[in-house]
């Protein structure tokens, strides 16, 4: 085991974030690197304690939050590697579970942490930030292109539909067994909300780019520009292929449908922050856009997408931000009926919101709060937004009426599910616990069959389905 004095001789301590200052200015990674020496103090810190509630995954919340990780990565087992310096072993380690960890390391909110049993009575071990440690260390030397090198090849081809975490996860698992796999994608880019979805200071576009790239380097075969459309099509993947992957996630936004939503300036989340990082990609990290300089945005949703959103709208120069979100606000610690190894509801601040804090002088986030009507100028474009308290029902209270400024309204209220149109293309009616349909000839992945999750557990999915594609394809080979 790692040092079994290191959590009461070594602190916590994560990657810090650089000023603020100076990170609204552009568009690089939030995080500064710890040393590798103290990286070796943070692994010490584990305690190998025999009940590793860091590795497996467990609901609480009415089934609303995940305690540990649901992938089963072997945390205790790569951090004790780390303590002794023997990297690439812990990489081996970490990548027998997880395919992508340069995402998870960067994005995940680390549910691993709070379940660890040292947050019982402490802050719990660094495993996040070691995570990305590993992988950043296991690129550095080139450790990752033999963990995903075909030991064989057969002759089955699968198709994967959709480049997002899953996608991903599961096409680098396929072509790791030794299948053909051919990813399509909407998109211009590969890696679904990896690239779109989540802005370049949080995960840079080009540690994305850097594994699909590896991936086509190992066989992987990546068709951009692609949506599966027609009956025609989707017919033609199951003649082409022998087993079609469907992890395009949980793409249909929640919408707000209240008087006034035809108005110009009200926008899905998502679509936002697609348009953020196209632009970013197109002219640089180094400096913002500042389009909306003078704007007032108003972000309705209390989530990582919107602070997602806030962080955005700051560095392109919006005159004020302000969040609505309908929920009440999280108590400071813990309440007797969230007790550890539960996911912690309580509040805190995003990256985003610190920002806001720092830079408006002024309360960011209207707990208990909802819109009611979005309010427009002559020629159809917001200038304002309605807003009342809400109940405990999250009905409307009279005489709460207040008018809120607003030029741009992003709504990041999450996401209701996948494309119902695409299941029926492929005639899927039924999608049932191992991943399989009621079309033998095609699986769901990811968010697409379980709803919004974390990456995590996207990638766990694709891991899991292409295995089970895998297992199913063998045993057709054998009679």
């Amino acid at each position: 085991m790692a040092d079994p004095f290191g959590f009461l001789e070594y602190p916590k301590k994560e990657n810090p974030l650089r000023e603020i200052k100076e990170r609204i200015y552009d568009w690089h990674e939030l995080q500064i690197p710890l040393s590798e020496e103290e990286r070796r103090k943070q692994a010490a810190r584990c305690m190998v304690c025999g009940i590793p509630f860091c590795h497996t995954g467990s609901f609480f919340g009415g089934q609303r939050a995940v305690s540990g990780c649901p992938n089963d990565n072997l945390i205790p087992e790569w951090n004790d590697l780390v303590f002794q310096g023997r990297y690439k072993e812990a990489f081996e380690r970490l990548a027998k579970t997880n395919p992508l960890p340069e995402m998870t390391g960067r994005v995940c909110p680390a549910p691993c942490e709070d379940g660890c049993t040292e947050a019982l009575n402490g802050q719990g071990v660094t495993i996040h930030d070691n995570e990305r440690f590993i992988i950043d260390t296991a690129f550095e030397n080139n450790w990752v292109k033999a963990s995903g090198t075909p030991q064989r090849q057969t002759d089955f081809k699968i198709a994967v539909v959709g480049s997002g975490p899953a996608g991903l996860s599961a096409a680098w698992r396929l072509n790791q067994l030794g299948h053909h796999v051919t990813v399509f994608e909407r998109e211009d880019r590969f890696g679904g909300l990896l690239m779109y979805g989540i802005p370049s200071m949080k995960l840079d576009k080009a540690i994305v780019q850097r594994r699909v790239d590896l991936m086509e380097e190992l066989g992987v075969t990546f068709i951009a520009n692609t949506e599966v459309s027609s009956d025609v099509m989707a017919k033609q993947l199951q003649k082409d292929f022998d087993r079609v992957i469907l992890t395009t996630g949980a793409g249909v936004p929640r919408d707000l449908s209240i008087p006034g939503r035809q108005l110009t300036g009200i926008r899905f989340a998502v679509d936002y922050l697609t348009e953020v990082t196209k632009d970013v990609l197109k002219y640089g990290k180094k400096t913002t856009s500042r389009k909306l300089e003078g704007k007032h945005v108003v972000v309705i949703g209390g989530g990582d997408t919107g602070n997602d959103c806030i962080g955005s709208a700051i560095r392109q120069g919006a005159a004020s931000v302000k969040q609505l979100e309908i929920t009440a606000e999280p108590p400071v610690y813990r309440s007797k009926k969230n007790p550890w190894p539960e996911y912690p509801i309580t509040r805190h601040l995003g990256y985003g919101q610190e920002e806001a804090y720092a830079i408006y002088k002024e309360e960011l986030t209207a707990y208990q709060t909802t819109i009611t009507a979005f309010v427009g100028a002559q020629r159809g474009q917001l200038i304002a937004v309605e807003t009342m308290k809400v109940d405990e029902a999250f009905q409307p209270v009279e005489g709460t009426k207040e008018i809120l400024e607003a030029d741009l309204v992003l709504l990041a209220m999450g996401f209701l599910g996948t494309e119902k149109h695409l299941l029926d293309l492929f005639d899927v009616n039924e999608i049932y616990d191992d991943y399989t349909t009621d079309n033998e000839h095609v699986m769901v992945a990811g968010d697409a069959r379980r709803g919004p999750s974390l990456v995590i557990w996207g990638i766990r999915e694709g891991r899991l389905a292409a295995e089970q594609v895998n297992d199913s394809l063998l045993a057709l080979s054998y009679h």
